[in-house]
Order: structure tokens, then C-alpha cells, then sequence
């Protein structure tokens, strides 16, 4: 049965609100690499293929196990070795198997991409493709690297070779399925031949109920499909809610952890379900008010004392998230005085620019790709940490839905007026439909693979997209289901906590390096309890803007925004330990900022809470997205200390209420 259709963001009107168009003169032309059926639909911008369609299309992408490469009318693909140290650690691209177009061809011309969905891509080639390697189905190449390859294909074909290097056949019609044989292994090769004659031709992921995400491969050939799953799949995958088989002992070597085998054309994935709200789930005790309320009158009388500067989308975001950030606070300790401040705030920094009057920037529609852009982005790629290239809309947006679903909640009278402006930022990176007619594509930044998102946009990388802060990620989705419960809806509620539940554990499962984790190779999981940037081939201790050496901000840069949520994000408590115990030496260092202090603070608190809030009173300064207020709320939300025990690794809480 086809799958039900999945309803895409709803505004409040029949025809979508889009911010004015522009002409970007930076974006690249999409018209190179996709099919001219493709143009005329939203494309996306950190899609598991983005190197097959930046400058020349022949970077090489990662599809577990392997990388491949497209260039020139040829398909190069590697079965990639890892190199590690206690710095980084990367694969390295090695040209295994190369199958290249007939000799009469134009070797300029290259791919065009004809079809592709969440699970699946199709090039198509200029030339006929000939297998560069009798009249048999399977073939056993060994190279002198000690590799061995298995290629099977759907019927008789005739290879020959005419050199140590190369292997050429004649005419062909029909599937070539190639995979590498782990360590010349006779047991993965009975495995191969076995579920050789069934292979899948596209994949869907379906949002099917709250904390569920199900698999549907399209399938040809005869029987059982046999695909790989990263450690989070398996960690993920339901038996109880889907048929399908797991090989133990099949595994496939990758920086993501061994890829292991499973057999089933319908994977179902649930994450642990979080419960995203307003508050704190376990409340402040009266006691501890005072405090709070002390800093959050000076932080209230401070908003218009000093009036935003910045025309940067990223850090105006952060400031007017941090001022909504107050309204909350002041909710949660009764002290609703201040509420009337915030709000004007709120609505004169906000609505320029939902309504285009804000001097110096704004947002825009680009049709060329289908999505946001800023003013300045249009004109400078650089702009607005790229922005305007479609560098890290989640981050950015995610900022001004957190203000914007605030505000909403306050002034529900605000929210309607500005609705439609709301819910198109939040499709331009959150849209889960699949309507031709739509302005935005699926998914912009998150990648129904692996279960992250992706923050790179559209530029060529040797080592495939990044992302570097998981918590603004979780950030972007918490936000977005925040606006849902401002707006009553559910739909929106859903899918933004699925995805910040998906965000979360992807974060624990690659971003947090537990002592003796075994991924990613001694030296490396020695020296680091994060990783900086991790890319699609490379895991980077550095960040964008700091050396490794820079702890301090290796681990703000994976809490900030501090909020409800961040307590799932950081929930193992032991973990929670071992890395501020891992950062606290760096901030001796000479110039180490203030706001970064917080962040460690704030983890510790976690299980020190004295500790933390003795020297989180004691600084004298702040993140531009943080306060003081924020952090008192965080340690005085923290629970009695020596009422949290571990189990399972995560953190439980014997709860209290005021």
C-alpha cells in the first residue's frame, strides 16, 4: 500500500505566506546537476548527495559503507580505510573500483541527478556506463590491497580482462550490484549470495505517530532485501513493530560505527519520546525565588537600556530568544510584574523583521532553491555565517521561533497577526510534506539517515557536510514544538519533539565520547569527551572558531542555548561528570571569556549544585544569549542534591513540585 500522505507545516491562511523575492547573486545554479523536471520544485541544500551538485559534482559522497565519486562520465567507489589520532580522525578516499563510460564519450560531461527521496538518488549519465572489470552473474575481483570485491548482475555478462587494472565488457542491459567482501570473509560471502537477487530502488521515511519513524524500501528482484544499520538504527529499531531480521555477525567498517546487517524492507525507528515544555519538569522551590527574581528585574531593566545592535540574523536570534527566555523565568517564579517589559521588547524587536522594515537586513525568498535567505545573505556568501548559501538555517531560525512562540503565548492576540510569517520561517528548514506545490523542500538540514542535521549548506566539502553545535540543533526543533503548543498545534508538536528526540540521541551516540567508548579509536576517544565539528568522513576536536585546546567552548558551543530540554540532552549524569571534570582545567588559561565559564558551571551544577551556584554568582559576565537569570533558574531547577541516582546510564529524578 502506498503511504498516506504527510501533512506539510499549515498556515493559518489558504495561500502560505512567503517574505519577498529576491535574485541571489551567490547561489549556485541548480540547473547543472538536477533535471529540468526538477526545477520547477523546492531542491535541497544538505541532502546526503550536496557534493554531486556543487561546482563540479565530483567531490566524492558517503553512502555507508562506501564513498563514491562522480567525474567525468565515471563512478569511482571506495571502501574507505580510517586514519586516527588523538586530534581527529578521518577516512581516506582510495579509487577501489572505477566504472567508467564508453570510450567515444564526451569525458566533459557529467551526471545529471533525475529523481531522488529521503532514502535514494538516481544519476543519470550522458553515456552508456560499462562495467570496468564467461558469461556468469557473480565475479570475484581481488585486488593487490587485499581487498576482494563480489559483483553480481541481474543477467549473463561478458567480462575480460585485457590488463592487471582493467576489466571491460561488451554491451550490457541491466543491474550490477558490486560490495566489498569484509576481511575475504567466505561466511559474508554465503550472506551476499544469498541476499543478492533482491535489491532496493528507492526509500521513504514516514512520520507515522508521535516517536515513530518507519523505513519503506522499494524493493526489486526475489526475495529478502538485506540493507545496513548505523548503531542509533540499532538502537532504535522496534522488533515489536516491524518484521525484521538483524545479522549479528554481518558488520561493515564506518566512521559512524560498525554498520550491521538487516534484513526487512520496513524498519520502524522510536526514539526515547521526550516531553517538551515551557518550564522546568521539575519546578524551583519558593525559597529560591528571591534570588532569581533579584537578577531578572536587572535583566528586564537592562533590555532597554541596551537596544540591539547587531543586524546579524545569528546573533540577534540570541538576543531576542534570551530576552523571551525572561518571560518564562518570570512565570516560573511568580513574579509576572516584569511580563508587561518583555513584552513590548519582544514585539519591537521581532516584528521588523516579519513585516520587512528591519534597516540593514531581512528576510527573503529565493525561488531558485525554495527557501529564506536574508538580505545580506543575497549579495555575500559569507553573510550571515552563509546564510544566504543555506548555511545553518536551523540555527538561525530556530532562535526567532523560540522568541517568536513566546511571544505568542503571552500576546495570543500578537500570534495570530504574525502566524503566517511564523509558520513559514519554521517550513523553511521543518516542512515534512511532500506537496509538489510547496514552497520549501522536506527537511532541509535533518537527515532521515542518519538522524542529525546537517549545518553546511551549499558548499563543496572534501569531507562532506558538518555540524558543529547539536544543542542549537535541538534548539531549532524544541522551538518549533513550542510554537505548536502556542498555536494548538498538534502536528507541529509531534514532529518538532520527534526530531528533537532524534537530534538528542544522535548527539549522545556521536557528539559525547564516553571513557572507553571503542568508535572512534583509542587515542582519539583518550584526549576528547566531545567532538568539535563532526563531518560526514572526518571527527574534528577543533572548532570553526576555536583550536582543540579551547575546551571551555568545545563544551558551550554543545549546551548553548541553556533550556528545558537541555537537561534531556546532558541526562546521564556520569557522562556529565567525566566532562566537566575533562574541561574545568582549561579555564585557568589566560582570556578565557566569562560567558564560557557558565556553561561549564551549569553542567556541574548538575551534580554540584552549591558548588556551581557559588561560582556562577561570582562572574561578571554572560553569553549574549544567556543571563544571569537563566543560569540561577537552571541551578535552582536542578533538584535537592543527593536526590538523583544513575540507572541504565541515564539520569532519574525523584521529583518535587512547588
Amino acid at each position: 500500500m502506498p503511504s498516506p500522505p504527510q501533512p506539510a507545516l499549515k498556515p493559518s491562511t489558504a495561500t502560505p505566506f512567503l517574505f519577498p523575492q529576491t535574485q541571489s547573486t551567490v547561489l549556485p545554479d541548480p540547473s547543472h546537476f538536477f533535471s529540468p523536471n526538477l526545477l520547477t520544485t523546492p531542491l535541497p541544500t544538505n541532502s546526503f548527495f550536496q557534493n554531486f551538485v556543487l561546482k563540479n559534482g565530483d567531490q566524492p559522497e558517503y553512502f555507508h559503507p562506501y564513498q563514491i565519486k562522480s567525474s567525468s562520465s565515471t563512478l569511482t567507489i571506495s571502501y574507505p580505510s580510517r586514519f586516527f589520532n588523538s586530534a581527529f580522525l578521518y577516512q581516506i578516499f582510495i579509487a577501489d573500483l572505477t566504472i567508467s563510460a564508453s570510450q567515444n564519450s564526451n569525458s566533459q560531461e557529467t551526471h545529471k541527478i533525475s529523481s531522488f527521496n529521503d532514502l535514494s538518488v538516481t544519476l543519470d549519465f550522458p553515456s552508456p556506463i560499462s562495467a570496468s572489470f564467461s558469461s556468469r552473474t557473480k565475479y570475484t575481483i581481488k585486488l593487490n590491497n587485499n581487498q576482494t570485491w563480489l559483483i553480481y548482475t541481474s543477467s549473463p555478462i561478458d567480462l575480460t580482462s585485457s590488463s592487471l587494472s582493467l576489466i571491460t565488457s561488451g554491451g550490457f542491459s541491466g543491474i550490477i550490484r558490486i560490495a566489498i567482501l569484509p576481511d575475504s570473509d567466505p561466511q559474508y560471502e554465503a550472506t551476499l549470495d544469498q541476499f543478492s537477487s533482491c535489491y532496493p530502488v528507492s526509500g521513504e521515511a514516514v512520520f507515522t505517530k508521535p516517536f515513530s519513524l518507519e523505513y519503506k524500501w522499494e524493493k526489486k528482484g526475489w526475495g529478502d532485501l538485506l540493507m545496513l544499520a548505523h548503531p542509533l538504527h540499532l538502537q532504535l529499531l522496534s522488533g515489536d513493530d516491524c518484521d525484521v531480521t538483524i545479522l549479528e555477525d554481518f558488520k561493515f567498517k564506518s566512521i559512524d560505527g560498525d554498520l550491521v546487517g538487516v534484513v526487512g524492507h520496513s524498519w520502524v525507528l522510536k526514539p526515547d519520546p521526550v516531553s517538551v515544555t515551557w518550564h522546568s519538569t521539575r519546578g524551583i522551590k519558593e525559597d529560591s525565588y528571591a534570588e532569581i527574581i533579584s537578577a531578572l528585574r536587572k535583566d528586564v531593566e537592562a533590555l532597554n537600556s541596551t537596544p540591539i545592535t547587531t543586524t546579524s540574523s545569528y546573533f540577534y536570534g540570541k538576543l531576542i530568544a534570551r530576552a523571551a527566555r525572561l518571560a518564562l523565568i518570570a512565570e516560573e517564579v511568580a513574579y509576572l510584574d516584569v511580563i508587561p517589559a518583555i513584552r513590548k521588547y519582544l514585539k519591537d524587536t521581532i516584528e521588523p523583521w516579519l513585516d520587512g522594515s528591519f534597516n540593514g537586513n531581512g528576510f527573503l525568498y529565493d525561488r531558485k532553491w525554495g527557501g529564506i535567505v536574508t538580505k545580506q545573505g543575497a549579495t555575500d556568501s559569507g553573510a550571515d555565517f552563509g546564510f544566504g548559501i543555506y548555511n545553518d538555517h536551523h540555527y538561525h531560525l530556530g532562535y526567532f521561533l523560540y522568541a517568536i512562540s513566546v511571544l505568542a503565548k503571552i500576546d495570543p492576540a500578537w500570534g495570530r497577526k504574525y502566524r503566517p510569517q511564523a509558520y513559514s520561517l519554521a517550513a523553511d528548514f521543518l516542512n515534512v510534506g511532500r506537496r509538489s506545490n510547496s514552497h520549501y523542500p522536506r527537511l532541509r538540514c535533518f537527515d532521515l539517515y542518519k538522524l542529525h542535521s546537517w549545518a553546511g549548506g551549499l558548499t563543496e566539502f572534501a569531507d562532506g557536510r558538518n555540524q558543529e553545535s547539536t544543542s542549537e540543533a535541538v534548539n531549532a526543533y524544541y522551538s518549533a514544538a513550542l510554537m505548536g503548543l502556542a498555536y494548538g498545534d498538534t502536528h507541529l508538536v509531534a514532529t518538532g519533539s520527534m526530531l528533537a528526540a532524534l537530534e538528542i540521541q544522535a548527539a549522545q551516540t556521536w557528539w559525547h565520547v564516553r571513557e572507553g567508548d571503542s568508535m572512534y579509536g583509542e587515542d582519539f576517544t583518550r584526549e576528547n569527551r566531545l567532538v568539535g565539528v563532526l563531518w560526514a568522513t572526518k571527527r574534528d576536536s577543533g572548532l570553526w572558531f576555536a583550536p582543540p585546546e579551547w575546551k571551555e567552548c568545545r563544551l558551550g558551543i554543545q549546551l548553548l542555548p541553556i533550556l528545558p530540554i537541555s537537561e534531556v540532552l546532558f541526562s546521564d549524569v556520569g557522562f556529565v561528570r567525566d566532562l566537566v571534570k575533562w574541561t574545568l582545567p582549561a579555564l585557568s588559561r589566560d582570556g578565557v571569556g566569562e560567558g564560557w565559564k557558565g556553561f561549564v558551571y551549569s553542567l556541574e551544577g548538575i551534580y554540584n549544585k552549591e558548588g556551581a551556584l557559588q561560582k556562577i554568582r561570582n562572574l561578571n559576565g554572560y553569553d549574549d544569549g544567556n543571563s544571569l537569570t537563566n543560569l540561577l533558574w537552571w541551578i535552582h531547577s536542578r533538584g535537592e542534591e543527593g536526590k538523583e541516582f544513575e540507572a541504565g546510564g541515564n539520569v532519574c529524578w525523584f521529583r518535587h513540585y512547588h
